[in-house]
């Protein structure tokens, strides 16, 4: 038996399981399961790994997508300069384990913005400071995309606060990004966020698929701008880790 899973918490809202599930299904995979792993703390990693040796793979949810690189023996070079993590191969050494992180967050928010117009996207701004805030950056990287990072509580001088957003600092940013897990099945929340600035020439992207609209969305829905939730991206990024499991 082939195992792979997801780590993190809370997992309620997580349609990895099934997704999984489906695939291999579909794919006629056979002697292979997905399981999801809620750990309170990532400290609880290596009991878990030695309550499942056949487990060959694993995805990483929040909040453990930069915590969870202290535990790796490797890294995958995307994975190294984003400084997060979100899936793990597991190879069994010597009668240890040797774990590699690679990031396919990056994968899956990059493709899944094929279907919206961003020719004329020169600036984007991200919700959020995590791990799934990196990856999102280093794909608009790639895309030749400058980024702005929001916090509540900013880092440095780069980074902006939700008080300090006005209307000309949002109107020069084509895209907005939500990736905290603010409004997320499970979490709730309200993000401190001046709505009534957007304007309807912008893309508001929520990285989080459940509930399908979120505040987040329906605010932006309401003013006229085009919106997306993270479930393509989710599925996508899975497919990737599929791949790397099976490299």
């Amino acid at each position: 038996m082939h195992l792979f899973g997801l780590i993190g918490y809370p997992l309620s809202h997580s349609l990895s399981r099934d997704y999984f599930l489906d695939k291999f299904k579909n794919e006629g995979v056979e002697d292979a399961d997905y399981q999801l792993f809620p750990i309170k703390s990532i400290d609880e990693l290596p009991a878990l790994l030695r309550q499942h040796p056949y487990l060959v793979g694993f995805n990483v949810t929040l909040p453990y997508k930069q915590a969870i690189i202290s535990c790796l023996q490797s890294l995958s070079p995307e994975a190294e300069q984003i400084g997060s993590v979100n899936v793990v191969k597991v190879q069994s050494v010597n009668g240890s384990f040797s774990l590699k992180g690679y990031n396919t967050d990056y994968i899956g928010f990059k493709e899944s913005l094929r279907d919206l117009n961003l020719s004329s996207a020169h600036s984007a701004m991200i919700l959020g400071t995590g791990g799934a805030a990196k990856a999102v950056a280093y794909a608009l990287s790639e895309l030749g995309i400058a980024c702005r990072f929001v916090s509540r509580e900013p880092h440095n001088d780069e980074e902006l606060s939700y008080s300090q957003l006005t209307s000309d600092i949002l109107s020069s940013h084509q895209l907005i990004v939500n990736a905290t897990p603010v409004g997320m099945q499970g979490v709730g929340g309200e993000l401190p966020f001046s709505y009534e600035l957007l304007s309807s020439n912008q893309i508001l992207y929520d990285l989080i698929y459940a509930p399908a609209e979120t505040e987040f969305l329906r605010q932006g829905r309401l003013h006229g701008c085009v919106t997306k939730n993270g479930l393509e991206m989710l599925y996508l990024q899975a497919d990737a880790s599929w791949r790397i499991w099976n490299e």
